[in-house]
């Protein structure tokens, strides 16, 4: 239950791991409050004078945005905050030693839940990959000979396993993580909420929005119903217009450079090939998600995170078609182990490189090169071309650096997206081709160690220090490794079955009807494993039911000390008008 602070009762209210009473998400939006709420209640228009210029401030506008419009303001942003950043950088993104350690308290303090959370699911999924990687290298290094048909069926019902498990396992975490930050996932309502076509806030008052609602109920009903089934059917068309556009667009794009490959037969063509391949199908999926970006914003979504969630899905289906739909052509025209395996070591190494020196590099290109502009002009104002030149303060460098945005945009997601968008198709890659290329995971696991580094090195030294985000979740990407995981059971069993059936030939065998079997047991584990280990630990559940009884406690007190001094109030209020009765008589 959230209740409304008041200094008297302080401390009654649990403090952050850092031992401040307010998270910094939550400091950050007062700042923002503070700021932005500065409007003219004059009894008239202001004129403001700046650099020779004149502009008037009329009644009623809000300042900062009238500053923003007369370039008087450029940005304004959150700071670093020296003393952390720099405890972060020697204990977080320097510190190699920790392979998969990462200070998650010290990292909500500073960043935020959603960057924390991140983290925190990227270091629990590396620390669990060093298991199928360690099984996968002891596969490649150890010569079975002829129980290399009976060690790879067992490699990949252990990864499945290991995902279902790892999923499940998540989920508790991320509850308890909830739970020591004091975070209330249970109740809230979003501050984007759209009701009968009006953004409101759950701090506005009930009379406040009965006054807006009316009192018409039947009115108010079929509002709701338009609303309802309007949205629907606007995101159904955008799904629509997505799924034709992968068909109609992507997938012969994707069948073209699947043909190019094997018509060519030189090593170093084909390595040329697919870096191209990326590098033009990167900026194509880009344009689309910035088309997915336009389409979401018609679709009427209740909350900032549906909305978020259904760009998600959408992009994440541009992606998943251009980067799986060539290695099952090439394992569906070939049906070979040995060239499947080449494809995909050619993809993972080339994409993992790629992506990681693009994301790393850029931004420090980005930052360097506007820092050499801003000297450049300082040096032609000054009239010198030698001689270093200093900022004149922290804030102009740090307002050099890039923001931490998404690359299809930054209405609706910061840059996490483009990371958690990498986790989902490294996940897919090593989960569906399992059994044809194992040490995929040993690959994933020491890209997501150096990954884990970079990233905190990039927040915390390329960009601005990024606004913070509530969140309570991973969001839809659980979801989509989910989809992936099941995806996963299919593929293996199929190749299982193309390793088996050496001539071609769909016979059902003792060892086909094996596969068939494993499989439906591995799905079925996976719809019933949930079951069988709660999403939330117990005593998280227990700590929740006691937070939510003192809050009533304290509720109904605040409630009753109210009552109170509405009596003494009124009895005040009587004996006065009493006391002038009788002055009067």
């Amino acid at each position: 239950m959230d209740l409304q602070f008041e200094w008297e009762e302080v401390k009654a209210f649990v403090r952050q791991p850092d031992g401040s009473l307010f998270s910094w998400c939550e400091r950050f939006h007062c700042y923002q409050h503070i700021i932005y709420g500065i409007v003219n209640k004059s009894k008239s228009a202001v004129t403001l004078k700046f650099d020779g210029k004149e502009f008037c401030w009329e009644l009623g506008e809000y300042l900062v945005p009238k500053l923003e419009s007369v370039c008087f303001i450029k940005q304004v942003f959150p700071l670093h905050d020296e003393i952390k950043r720099k405890k972060l950088l020697k204990c977080w993104a320097l510190n190699w030693w920790d392979l998969t350690d990462q200070p998650i308290d010290e990292i909500y303090s500073y960043f935020g839940t959603k960057i924390a959370i991140y983290f925190a699911f990227l270091g629990m999924y590396t620390r669990w990959m060093l298991f199928p990687a360690a099984f996968a290298i002891a596969l490649q290094l150890i010569d079975f000979g002829s129980l290399q048909l009976l060690v790879l069926p067992i490699f990949f019902i252990g990864i499945i396993l290991w995902a279902v498990m790892f999923s499940q396992f998540w989920k508790r975490k991320n509850s308890a993580l909830l739970a020591r930050w004091q975070i209330n996932y249970s109740v809230g309502v979003d501050p984007g909420n759209k009701l009968l076509g009006m953004e409101w806030s759950s701090l506005q008052s009930p009379v406040h929005l009965i006054r807006k609602w009316g009192t018409d109920t039947t009115n108010d009903k079929e509002v709701y119903q338009r609303n309802e089934w309007f949205g629907r059917l606007m995101r159904f068309r955008n799904d629509v217009m997505v799924i034709l556009s992968i068909i109609f667009l992507q997938l012969p794009f994707e069948l073209a450079y699947a043909h190019l490959y094997e018509v060519i037969e030189s090593d170093v063509m084909k390595f040329g090939l697919t870096a191209v391949y990326l590098f033009a199908i990167q900026h194509f999926t880009r344009i689309g998600g910035k088309i997915s970006v336009r389409l979401i914003k018609n679709e009427n979504n209740e909350t900032a995170e549906k909305r978020a969630d259904s760009l998600v899905y959408k992009v994440f289906g541009l992606y998943f078609m251009q980067t799986y739909i060539g290695v099952f052509y090439h394992a569906l025209l070939h049906r070979n182990f040995l060239t499947l395996r080449q494809v995909l070591i050619q993809r993972l190494l080339v994409s993992e490189v790629l992506e990681n020196l693009l994301e790393n590099s850029l931004p420090y290109l980005k930052y360097s090169y506007k820092k050499y502009r801003v000297r450049k002009k300082k040096r032609r104002e000054k009239g010198s071309s030698t001689g270093k030149i200093q900022f004149s303060s922290r804030v102009e460098k740090e307002y050099l650096k890039p923001s931490y945005t998404a690359s299809i945009g930054e209405e609706l997601e910061d840059g996490l997206f483009d990371d958690c968008l990498e986790l989902a198709l490294q996940f897919g890659m090593i989960m569906m081709f399992a059994c044809a290329f194992p040490l995929a995971f040993a690959f994933a696991a020491l890209n997501n160690i150096t990954e884990m580094r970079t990233d905190a090195l990039k927040l915390l030294a390329m960009f601005k220090r990024p606004v913070p985000r509530a969140a309570t979740t991973i969001g839809a990407w659980l979801n989509i490794f989910q989809f992936l995981l099941v995806m996963s059971i299919c593929t293996n069993c199929a190749f299982l079955v193309w390793l088996y059936d050496q001539e071609g030939k769909w016979s059902i065998e003792p060892g086909l009807a094996i596969i068939l079997v494993i499989e439906h047991l591995l799905l079925l584990i996976k719809f019933g494993f949930s079951r069988i280990v709660p999403e939330e630990p117990a005593w998280v559940r227990a700590n929740r039911v006691k937070n939510a009884t003192q809050a009533q406690d304290m509720c109904s007190k605040q409630l009753l000390r109210t009552i109170s001094d509405g009596k003494m109030i009124f009895g005040e209020v009587k004996e006065k008008e009493r006391k002038i009765e009788e002055c009067d008589l």
